[in-house]
């Protein structure tokens, strides 16, 4: 059984910074593709950043040049590390994994949630 969980939320001053963790834990693990949402209270679920596994990285346009997304392939975990944040960033970020399971093949898998709350 797959299971992403994530850690690293909390509340921080605008201009602060948090790192949020996400861990996979299962067995005969594949990585094709990690991502971070995020959604704010009213709002659609945003995508936040996008790793592949060629190592390439996107970014939402509101978090270009703030945030940045990693992975240490050793510990099966994945990292955003956000900067100078802003009230508006404040929301629940979700991780999001694209991985093939053994004979079960592709599928794609959530946390469940770390909150970010980020003070005016």
């Amino acid at each position: 059984q797959v299971q992403l969980l994530e850690s690293g939320g909390g509340l921080v001053q605008a201009g602060g910074s948090l790192r949020l963790t996400c861990v996979t834990s299962g067995s005969s693990i594949s990585f094709n593709e990690m991502s971070w949402y995020r959604q704010a209270p009213g709002n659609e679920r945003e995508l936040v950043a996008t790793l592949t596994e060629r190592g390439i990285s996107t970014y939402g346009d509101s978090v270009k040049g703030r945030f940045a997304i990693t992975r240490d392939r050793l510990k099966n975990t994945a990292y955003l590390q956000m900067n100078n944040l802003k009230p508006e960033d404040t929301a629940v970020y979700y991780c999001n994994a694209v991985l093939t399971i053994g004979a079960a093949g592709r599928g794609t898998y959530w946390g469940q949630g770390t909150q970010v709350t980020v003070s005016s």
